[in-house]
């Protein structure tokens, strides 16, 4: 299997992996370049390769040659993205897990709905914007760094330090990585000094009471906080853009969601295995020896789990090439499975309800303003799945 799959899945990778994955559903890939690698891409292969803790996300157990260079990566140093369980993964996990609860985030609903209907008011009347940079990347980025309790209107740092800080660190510049890693670190330094003498209701505050608390180490507590920057705005701003725009390329779809609003919960699920924020999960690497799909993979091999693959296996759904947001059961693998399943899914989830239900309230004239072929699917060497841009005309609005 082309390391290409990996690096630059294109604007449809779908019909692509299908033909590997029909033939076996793990395959040799040469992704790090001259790294043994494989790649899962049947979704039963996947989900049991998520609950599998043979499969190792600590870069300790990383290859030597690779384990420098990840160990300088402020994301993967340790958090409870890159730990395992059950020592560090627990340990970190248990604090942040308790201020995602489903019932917590409920309590956000409110300031979510004013932030969506206050970035639609400032849509023009008539004529063309890109959804992206004026709803679907603020919205979470607003929202997470609310809840956090870091400044809004630093915004457009973070989005910087995390469209940098999360590239994969063997394809990356050495040199941006380490000036936005500084950059991330002296600002949070201050930060994180500044809120420790006046702590509050918010998660930083949580957060730096668990590294007075001997929770977290200094470092630590910075991963943790990038991971939850990035997984925070990143994957919901993709989700947002990807399912707008799936719904603009099926009027049909958009017309039932329309017609009949209560249907958009399914609908986030149908837009998050159909064309989830990310395409593959973070780092695996097998700790030791092991078989997965009849294939066996030798210890300290990269294991990359295709989301995108797994999401339209046949295997798994009936017609999975059919966008229908009506589909039940829907048993996808966007927020990944077993102890790593994100604890952040109440979050997106509620953002995209409120998201998608007052875009298809407020603008009942939204439509794309290119062709469908022409929408732009971003390329870089992260494991996400978004757009590049995605121009639309929003037509008249109605009242909040």
């Amino acid at each position: 299997m082309p390391s290409e799959f990996f690096t630059d899945p294109g604007p449809s990778p779908h019909a692509a992996t299908a033909e590997f994955r029909s033939k076996c559903p793990v395959h040799r890939i040469d992704y790090p370049p001259g790294a043994e690698a494989y790649a899962v891409l049947g979704h039963k292969e996947v989900e049991e390769a998520f609950g599998d803790l043979r499969l190792s996300k600590q870069v300790e157990n990383l290859p030597p040659r690779y384990r420098d260079k990840a160990a300088d990566s402020l994301l993967m140093v340790r958090n409870l993205g890159f730990a395992d369980p059950p020592e560090h993964h627990t340990r970190l996990r248990k604090p942040i897990s308790r201020a995602f609860l489903p019932g917590r985030i409920a309590g956000l609903r409110p300031r979510i709905q004013e932030i969506v209907d206050d970035l639609i008011d400032a849509f023009p009347e008539s004529g063309e914007i890109d959804l992206l940079t004026a709803f679907a990347l603020p919205l979470p980025l607003t929202v997470i760094c609310e809840y956090l309790g870091i400044p809004v209107e630093d915004r457009p740092l973070f989005l910087e330090w995390g469209y940098v800080l999360s590239q994969d660190p063997f394809q990356h510049s050495e040199t941006e990585l380490k000036a936005a890693t500084e950059a991330f670190t002296d600002y949070f330094t201050e930060l994180v000094a500044e809120r420790r003498k006046d702590l509050r209701e918010d998660l930083l505050s949580e957060l730096i009471r668990g590294r007075d608390e001997g929770v977290f180490s200094e470092r630590e507590l910075f991963s943790t906080i990038l991971l939850l920057l990035i997984a925070g705005h990143k994957t919901v701003a993709n989700m947002l853009g990807n399912g707008t725009a799936l719904l603009l390329c099926h009027p049909e779809q958009l017309a039932m969601l329309r017609a009949r609003p209560e249907l958009v919960p399914s609908a986030v699920e149908e837009i998050l295995r159909y064309e989830g924020s990310a395409s593959w999960a973070s780092l695996r690497i097998a700790a030791q020896d092991m078989r997965l799909g009849d294939v066996a993979i030798p210890k300290g091999s990269f294991v990359h789990l295709s989301l995108s693959s797994a999401g339209h296996d046949p295997q798994a759904y009936d017609d999975p090439e059919r966008f229908d947001v009506t589909r039940s059961p829907n048993h996808h693998l966007a927020f990944g499975h077993g102890p790593h399943f994100c604890v952040g899914a109440p979050l997106g989830r509620l953002q995209g309800e409120i998201a998608f239900t007052t875009l298809l309230r407020r603008l009942p004239q939204l439509e794309l303003a290119v062709a469908p072929q022409e929408i732009a699917w971003l390329s870089d060497s992260s494991l996400s799945r978004g757009l590049d841009a995605l121009p639309v005309r929003t037509g008249k609005r109605v009242p909040r």
